[in-house]
Protein backbone atom coordinates (compact mmCIF):
# COMPACT_ATOMS: atom_id res chain seq x y z
CA UNK A 1 0.00 0.00 0.00
CA UNK A 2 1.33 3.48 -0.83
CA UNK A 3 2.08 5.73 2.11
CA UNK A 4 -0.86 8.18 2.36
CA UNK A 5 1.56 10.84 3.56
CA UNK A 6 3.87 10.41 0.57
CA UNK A 7 3.72 13.71 -1.34
CA UNK A 8 3.22 13.81 -5.11
CA UNK A 9 6.36 13.85 -7.23
CA UNK A 10 7.49 16.81 -9.31
CA UNK A 11 8.31 14.33 -12.11
CA UNK A 12 5.98 12.21 -14.24
CA UNK A 13 6.81 9.26 -16.46
CA UNK A 14 3.75 7.98 -18.30
CA UNK A 15 3.89 4.72 -20.23
CA UNK A 16 1.16 4.44 -22.85
CA UNK A 17 0.16 0.85 -22.15
CA UNK A 18 -2.13 0.71 -25.17
CA UNK A 19 0.72 1.77 -27.45
CA UNK A 20 3.08 -0.78 -25.89
CA UNK A 21 0.57 -3.59 -26.45
CA UNK A 22 -0.10 -2.38 -29.99
CA UNK A 23 3.62 -2.32 -30.76
CA UNK A 24 4.05 -5.91 -29.61
CA UNK A 25 1.06 -7.06 -31.67
CA UNK A 26 2.40 -5.23 -34.73
CA UNK A 27 5.84 -6.80 -34.33
CA UNK A 28 4.25 -10.21 -33.77
CA UNK A 29 2.26 -9.81 -36.99
CA UNK A 30 5.35 -8.66 -38.89
CA UNK A 31 7.14 -11.78 -37.63
CA UNK A 32 4.86 -13.87 -39.84
CA UNK A 33 4.66 -17.49 -38.75
CA UNK A 34 7.15 -16.79 -35.96
CA UNK A 35 6.08 -15.66 -32.49
CA UNK A 36 7.42 -12.42 -31.07
CA UNK A 37 9.08 -12.49 -27.68
CA UNK A 38 10.15 -9.38 -25.78
CA UNK A 39 13.46 -8.03 -24.50
CA UNK A 40 12.69 -6.63 -21.04
CA UNK A 41 16.27 -6.29 -19.80
CA UNK A 42 17.43 -3.08 -18.11
CA UNK A 43 14.06 -2.70 -16.34
CA UNK A 44 12.17 -2.96 -19.63
CA UNK A 45 14.54 -0.48 -21.28
CA UNK A 46 14.04 1.95 -18.41
CA UNK A 47 10.24 2.01 -18.45
CA UNK A 48 9.67 -0.45 -15.62
CA UNK A 49 9.25 -4.22 -15.59
CA UNK A 50 6.24 -4.00 -13.30
CA UNK A 51 4.52 -1.73 -15.81
CA UNK A 52 5.60 -3.32 -19.08
CA UNK A 53 5.73 -7.07 -18.51
CA UNK A 54 2.03 -7.44 -17.56
CA UNK A 55 1.08 -5.43 -20.66
CA UNK A 56 3.24 -7.59 -22.92
CA UNK A 57 1.99 -10.77 -21.25
CA UNK A 58 -1.64 -9.79 -21.71
CA UNK A 59 -0.97 -8.85 -25.34
CA UNK A 60 0.16 -12.43 -25.96
CA UNK A 61 3.92 -12.49 -25.35
CA UNK A 62 5.21 -15.78 -23.93
CA UNK A 63 9.02 -15.42 -23.97
CA UNK A 64 10.95 -12.69 -22.15
CA UNK A 65 14.67 -11.91 -22.37
CA UNK A 66 16.82 -10.33 -19.65
CA UNK A 67 20.59 -9.94 -19.38
CA UNK A 68 21.37 -10.57 -15.69
CA UNK A 69 20.15 -13.06 -13.12
CA UNK A 70 19.43 -10.10 -10.85
CA UNK A 71 16.67 -9.10 -13.28
CA UNK A 72 14.79 -12.40 -13.09
CA UNK A 73 12.83 -11.97 -9.84
CA UNK A 74 10.95 -8.89 -11.00
CA UNK A 75 9.94 -10.54 -14.26
CA UNK A 76 8.78 -13.85 -12.79
CA UNK A 77 6.50 -11.95 -10.45
CA UNK A 78 4.34 -11.57 -13.57
CA UNK A 79 5.05 -14.55 -15.84
CA UNK A 80 6.04 -18.22 -15.43
CA UNK A 81 9.76 -18.58 -14.82
CA UNK A 82 10.35 -20.96 -17.73
CA UNK A 83 9.32 -18.10 -20.06
CA UNK A 84 12.37 -16.05 -18.96
CA UNK A 85 15.71 -16.39 -20.75
CA UNK A 86 18.90 -14.97 -19.21
CA UNK A 87 21.22 -13.83 -22.00
CA UNK A 88 24.47 -13.73 -20.04
CA UNK A 89 24.25 -17.41 -19.23
CA UNK A 90 25.89 -19.11 -16.22
CA UNK A 91 29.29 -18.16 -14.84
CA UNK A 92 29.22 -20.08 -11.56
CA UNK A 93 27.61 -22.95 -9.71
CA UNK A 94 25.58 -20.33 -7.87
CA UNK A 95 24.10 -19.13 -11.17
CA UNK A 96 23.16 -22.70 -12.05
CA UNK A 97 21.60 -23.33 -8.64
CA UNK A 98 19.58 -20.16 -8.84
CA UNK A 99 18.39 -20.98 -12.36
CA UNK A 100 17.10 -24.37 -11.24
CA UNK A 101 15.60 -22.98 -8.03
CA UNK A 102 13.48 -20.38 -9.79
CA UNK A 103 13.02 -22.08 -13.18
CA UNK A 104 14.41 -19.40 -15.50
CA UNK A 105 16.55 -20.68 -18.38
CA UNK A 106 20.13 -19.67 -19.13
CA UNK A 107 21.40 -18.84 -22.59
CA UNK A 108 24.59 -20.88 -22.83
CA UNK A 109 27.34 -18.85 -24.52
CA UNK A 110 30.50 -20.96 -24.46
CA UNK A 111 31.84 -24.49 -24.16
CA UNK A 112 32.80 -23.68 -20.58
CA UNK A 113 29.24 -22.59 -19.77
CA UNK A 114 27.89 -25.73 -21.44
CA UNK A 115 30.15 -27.93 -19.32
CA UNK A 116 29.24 -26.03 -16.13
CA UNK A 117 25.51 -26.36 -16.85
CA UNK A 118 25.81 -30.09 -17.49
CA UNK A 119 28.05 -30.92 -14.53
CA UNK A 120 25.70 -29.13 -12.13
CA UNK A 121 22.67 -31.07 -13.33
CA UNK A 122 21.85 -30.08 -16.88
CA UNK A 123 18.30 -29.58 -18.06
CA UNK A 124 16.61 -27.33 -20.59
CA UNK A 125 18.56 -24.25 -21.67
CA UNK A 126 18.98 -21.94 -24.65
CA UNK A 127 22.14 -21.61 -26.74
CA UNK A 128 23.74 -18.60 -28.44
CA UNK A 129 25.84 -19.07 -31.57
CA UNK A 130 28.13 -16.23 -32.59
CA UNK A 131 27.75 -15.58 -36.31
CA UNK A 132 29.81 -12.42 -36.58
CA UNK A 133 29.06 -9.88 -33.86
CA UNK A 134 31.88 -11.33 -31.71
CA UNK A 135 30.31 -10.72 -28.33
CA UNK A 136 28.71 -13.83 -26.79
CA UNK A 137 28.11 -17.29 -28.19
CA UNK A 138 29.87 -20.44 -29.28
CA UNK A 139 31.64 -20.45 -32.64
CA UNK A 140 29.90 -22.25 -35.49
CA UNK A 141 32.94 -24.51 -35.63
CA UNK A 142 32.15 -25.67 -32.07
CA UNK A 143 28.69 -26.94 -32.95
CA UNK A 144 29.90 -30.57 -33.06
CA UNK A 145 31.55 -30.44 -29.64
CA UNK A 146 30.28 -33.15 -27.29
CA UNK A 147 29.53 -30.53 -24.62
CA UNK A 148 27.10 -28.86 -27.01
CA UNK A 149 25.57 -32.13 -28.17
CA UNK A 150 24.78 -32.97 -24.54
CA UNK A 151 22.63 -29.85 -24.06
CA UNK A 152 18.83 -29.84 -24.10
CA UNK A 153 18.42 -26.73 -26.24
CA UNK A 154 15.08 -25.00 -26.49
CA UNK A 155 15.97 -21.80 -28.40
CA UNK A 156 19.05 -21.84 -30.63
CA UNK A 157 19.81 -18.20 -31.33
CA UNK A 158 22.22 -15.69 -32.78
CA UNK A 159 22.29 -11.89 -32.85
CA UNK A 160 22.41 -9.66 -35.92
CA UNK A 161 25.24 -7.12 -35.86
CA UNK A 162 23.90 -4.66 -38.43
CA UNK A 163 20.20 -5.30 -38.92
CA UNK A 164 19.58 -1.56 -39.06
CA UNK A 165 21.72 -1.33 -42.22
CA UNK A 166 21.57 -2.76 -45.73
CA UNK A 167 24.50 -5.15 -45.65
CA UNK A 168 25.40 -8.60 -46.91
CA UNK A 169 26.39 -9.44 -43.34
CA UNK A 170 22.73 -9.95 -42.42
CA UNK A 171 22.31 -12.77 -44.92
CA UNK A 172 25.71 -14.24 -44.00
CA UNK A 173 24.69 -14.41 -40.33
CA UNK A 174 21.39 -16.05 -41.19
CA UNK A 175 23.19 -18.67 -43.26
CA UNK A 176 25.70 -19.37 -40.49
CA UNK A 177 22.91 -19.85 -37.96
CA UNK A 178 21.17 -22.25 -40.33
CA UNK A 179 24.44 -24.15 -40.67
CA UNK A 180 24.69 -24.50 -36.91
CA UNK A 181 21.02 -25.49 -36.70
CA UNK A 182 21.66 -28.47 -38.95
CA UNK A 183 24.08 -29.84 -36.35
CA UNK A 184 22.64 -28.73 -32.99
CA UNK A 185 19.37 -30.29 -31.86
CA UNK A 186 16.91 -27.60 -30.80
CA UNK A 187 13.20 -26.84 -30.55
CA UNK A 188 13.11 -23.22 -31.74
CA UNK A 189 15.35 -20.95 -33.79
CA UNK A 190 15.79 -17.19 -33.21
CA UNK A 191 17.75 -14.46 -34.98
CA UNK A 192 15.77 -11.24 -35.50
CA UNK A 193 15.78 -8.30 -33.11
CA UNK A 194 13.55 -5.25 -33.73
CA UNK A 195 15.42 -4.20 -36.87
CA UNK A 196 15.75 -7.82 -37.94
CA UNK A 197 11.96 -8.18 -38.01
CA UNK A 198 11.88 -5.46 -40.67
CA UNK A 199 14.24 -7.50 -42.85
CA UNK A 200 11.40 -9.92 -43.62
CA UNK A 201 10.06 -13.31 -42.67
CA UNK A 202 13.19 -15.14 -43.83
CA UNK A 203 14.93 -13.71 -40.73
CA UNK A 204 12.06 -14.39 -38.33
CA UNK A 205 12.72 -18.12 -37.80
CA UNK A 206 10.51 -19.43 -34.95
CA UNK A 207 10.75 -16.60 -32.43
CA UNK A 208 11.78 -12.95 -32.76
CA UNK A 209 13.31 -10.85 -29.98
CA UNK A 210 12.10 -7.24 -30.31
CA UNK A 211 13.32 -4.71 -27.78
CA UNK A 212 13.66 -1.08 -28.85
CA UNK A 213 10.64 -1.10 -31.17
CA UNK A 214 8.37 -2.29 -28.37
CA UNK A 215 9.11 0.92 -26.50
CA UNK A 216 8.64 3.27 -29.46
CA UNK A 217 11.97 3.08 -31.30
CA UNK A 218 12.11 2.81 -35.09
CA UNK A 219 15.45 1.20 -36.01
CA UNK A 220 14.46 0.76 -39.67
CA UNK A 221 12.18 2.93 -41.81
CA UNK A 222 10.01 -0.08 -42.68
CA UNK A 223 8.72 -0.06 -39.10
CA UNK A 224 7.76 3.62 -38.98
CA UNK A 225 4.09 3.08 -39.84
CA UNK A 226 3.72 0.26 -37.32
CA UNK A 227 5.31 1.64 -34.15
CA UNK A 228 3.64 4.09 -31.77
CA UNK A 229 5.35 6.37 -29.20
CA UNK A 230 5.19 4.90 -25.69
CA UNK A 231 6.88 7.41 -23.36
CA UNK A 232 5.69 10.77 -22.06
CA UNK A 233 7.78 12.66 -19.49
CA UNK A 234 6.78 15.81 -17.60
CA UNK A 235 8.48 17.92 -14.95
CA UNK A 236 7.17 20.65 -12.68
CA UNK A 237 8.46 24.20 -12.37
CA UNK A 238 10.02 24.67 -8.93
CA UNK A 239 10.53 28.42 -9.01
CA UNK A 240 10.32 31.39 -11.37
CA UNK A 241 12.53 34.45 -11.23
CA UNK A 242 13.46 37.60 -13.12
CA UNK A 243 17.08 38.13 -14.12
CA UNK A 244 18.82 41.23 -15.43
CA UNK A 245 21.25 41.83 -18.31
CA UNK A 246 24.70 40.48 -17.47
CA UNK A 247 23.50 37.84 -15.00
CA UNK A 248 24.52 34.21 -15.55
CA UNK A 249 22.47 31.04 -15.28
CA UNK A 250 23.66 27.75 -13.83
CA UNK A 251 27.11 26.29 -13.29
CA UNK A 252 29.97 28.27 -14.84
CA UNK A 253 27.48 30.88 -16.10
CA UNK A 254 27.56 29.39 -19.59
CA UNK A 255 24.48 31.47 -20.37
CA UNK A 256 24.58 35.24 -19.79
CA UNK A 257 21.39 37.27 -20.15
CA UNK A 258 21.62 40.17 -22.61
CA UNK A 259 18.21 41.54 -21.63
CA UNK A 260 15.69 41.35 -18.78
CA UNK A 261 14.36 37.80 -18.67
CA UNK A 262 11.83 35.68 -16.80
CA UNK A 263 13.09 32.17 -16.14
CA UNK A 264 11.80 28.95 -14.60
CA UNK A 265 13.76 26.35 -12.67
CA UNK A 266 12.42 22.89 -13.55
CA UNK A 267 12.58 19.64 -11.59
CA UNK A 268 14.60 17.43 -13.94
CA UNK A 269 18.32 16.87 -14.43
CA UNK A 270 20.95 14.42 -15.47
CA UNK A 271 20.22 12.17 -12.46
CA UNK A 272 16.85 11.58 -14.13
CA UNK A 273 18.40 10.74 -17.49
CA UNK A 274 18.11 14.24 -18.96
CA UNK A 275 21.81 14.37 -19.74
CA UNK A 276 23.91 17.46 -20.35
CA UNK A 277 24.20 16.58 -24.05
CA UNK A 278 20.49 17.31 -24.31
CA UNK A 279 20.64 20.76 -22.76
CA UNK A 280 22.17 23.24 -25.16
CA UNK A 281 19.88 23.99 -28.08
CA UNK A 282 16.88 22.08 -26.71
CA UNK A 283 13.68 23.27 -25.10
CA UNK A 284 10.91 22.08 -22.82
CA UNK A 285 7.32 22.52 -23.96
CA UNK A 286 4.13 23.96 -22.52
CA UNK A 287 0.98 23.68 -24.63
CA UNK A 288 2.98 24.01 -27.84
CA UNK A 289 5.19 26.81 -26.56
CA UNK A 290 8.92 26.07 -26.70
CA UNK A 291 10.89 27.16 -23.63
CA UNK A 292 14.63 27.09 -24.43
CA UNK A 293 17.02 25.60 -21.89
CA UNK A 294 19.46 28.13 -20.44
CA UNK A 295 22.91 27.11 -19.27
CA UNK A 296 24.04 23.69 -18.14
CA UNK A 297 21.79 20.85 -17.07
CA UNK A 298 22.32 20.23 -13.34
CA UNK A 299 21.88 16.96 -11.49
CA UNK A 300 18.31 17.77 -10.42
CA UNK A 301 17.33 20.92 -12.34
CA UNK A 302 17.30 22.80 -15.60
CA UNK A 303 16.48 26.44 -16.17
CA UNK A 304 14.25 27.54 -19.05
CA UNK A 305 13.41 30.84 -20.71
CA UNK A 306 9.78 31.77 -19.98
CA UNK A 307 9.56 34.51 -22.59
CA UNK A 308 6.93 32.51 -24.52
CA UNK A 309 5.02 31.59 -21.36
CA UNK A 310 5.30 34.41 -18.80
CA UNK A 311 2.09 33.22 -17.16
CA UNK A 312 3.67 30.04 -15.79
CA UNK A 313 4.29 29.68 -12.08
CA UNK A 314 5.81 27.17 -9.63
CA UNK A 315 3.87 23.92 -9.77
CA UNK A 316 2.99 24.16 -13.45
CA UNK A 317 3.95 21.16 -15.59
CA UNK A 318 6.16 21.16 -18.66
CA UNK A 319 6.55 18.40 -21.24
CA UNK A 320 10.10 17.09 -21.53
CA UNK A 321 10.68 16.05 -25.16
CA UNK A 322 11.68 12.39 -25.22
CA UNK A 323 11.15 11.45 -28.86
CA UNK A 324 13.69 8.67 -29.10
CA UNK A 325 13.53 8.72 -32.91
CA UNK A 326 14.46 12.40 -33.21
CA UNK A 327 18.20 12.42 -33.88
CA UNK A 328 18.47 16.19 -33.43
CA UNK A 329 16.84 15.99 -30.02
CA UNK A 330 19.13 13.16 -28.93
CA UNK A 331 22.26 15.36 -29.14
CA UNK A 332 24.59 12.43 -29.71
CA UNK A 333 22.66 9.83 -27.70
CA UNK A 334 21.16 6.74 -29.31
CA UNK A 335 17.49 5.87 -28.92
CA UNK A 336 18.56 2.98 -26.67
CA UNK A 337 20.42 5.35 -24.38
CA UNK A 338 17.54 7.79 -24.13
CA UNK A 339 15.40 4.99 -22.72
CA UNK A 340 17.86 3.14 -20.52
CA UNK A 341 19.32 6.23 -18.83
CA UNK A 342 15.92 7.19 -17.38
CA UNK A 343 16.54 7.67 -13.66
CA UNK A 344 14.87 5.93 -10.75
CA UNK A 345 13.14 9.09 -9.54
CA UNK A 346 11.18 9.29 -12.76
CA UNK A 347 10.15 5.64 -12.58
CA UNK A 348 8.98 6.16 -9.01
CA UNK A 349 7.27 9.48 -9.75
Amino acid sequence: MPDPLYPPSSLRLTVDRGALAANWRALDALSGAAKAGAAVKADAYGLGVDVCVPVLRDAGCETFFVAHWSEVAEVIAHVPAHQVAVLHGVLSEADCAYARAVGALPVINSLQQAELWQTTGGGTCHLMVDTGINRLGIAVSEANDARISALEVDILMSHLASADERTAMNRMQAELLEEAAQTIAHKRLSLANSAGIALGESYACDITRPGLALYGGVPRAELADHIRPVVRIEAAILQTRDISPGEGVGYNATFIANTHMRTGTVSIGYADGFLRQRGQGNALIHEGRALPILGKVSMDMVVVDLAEAPDLRAGDWLTVPWDINDAAQQNGLSAYEMLTVIGGRLRRG
